[in-house]
């Protein structure tokens, strides 16, 4: 008997904790649309991989077992999961998705801007992680729709499902895309965060995650 509890405790030992939920499973949704030009993509892509790479966001991303998925949007047809999800159990998975991240292939070019479709892509990802307490997708773009379905149709859809829909609207000029956002994408406990240019992209990312998955929405 005693063998017995000492074998049973080691095991206990080198098996994973699954006593702790996921947390929050997180899509990331990246708008390659024809407005997104090399060097943009590059910047989104970068600025993902660094935030994963993130010591406050790794070790809040472990702490909760955040489950992370990356999708690439553009028009009507085009959407891509290109980072199927990942549970953040350790600092080496969340290298290995920026480490994907970072060398991520452009999935479309020359196309529309269909953010409904991109919603609708993401909603059943989340079947794969039903027990994930919070289920969120992240909408970034730098342009209003010109092609696809009625974007607050997706949302309402998302709220239906009990999908919290956050934002980046990346800027030329003005607030245009941001109240677009405000308006239009983001559900009732959402939040934006504005990107002046691209290249504020990287530092507006890593904000959003942190902000996530440290359970402050609104």
């Amino acid at each position: 008997m005693r063998f017995l509890k000492i074998a049973f405790a080691s095991l206990i030992g080198v098996l994973p904790f699954s006593a702790q939920a996921c947390d929050t499973a997180l899509v990331l949704t990246i708008d390659v649309s024809n407005s997104i030009d090399t060097g943009e993509y590059r910047l989104q892509t970068d600025g993902l991989a660094d935030a994963l790479r993130d010591p406050e966001i790794v070790e809040t991303m472990i702490r909760t077992e955040t489950a992370i998925a990356v999708v690439q949007w553009s028009g009507e047809d085009k959407q891509e999961l290109s980072i199927p999800w990942v549970r953040i159990r350790t600092a080496l998975d969340a290298e290995f998705v920026a480490t994907q991240a970072r060398l991520m292939q452009r999935a479309f070019v020359l196309s529309d801007t269909a953010p409904a479709e991109a919603i609708y892509f993401s909603l059943p990802l989340f079947d794969q992680v039903p027990d994930c307490v919070r289920k969120v997708i992240d909408v970034s773009g730098d342009g209003t729709p010109n092609g696809g379905t009625a974007v607050r149709d997706a949302r309402n859809a998302a709220e239906r499902a009990g999908v919290t829909i956050n934002g980046i609207a990346i800027e030329s000029m003005g607030l245009a895309i941001t109240n677009f956002y405000r308006g239009a994408v983001i559900t009732r406990n959402g939040f934006v965060i504005t990107a002046r240019t691209h290249r504020e992209y990287p530092s507006a990312i890593r904000a959003k995650i942190l902000r996530e998955i440290s359970k402050i929405v609104g």
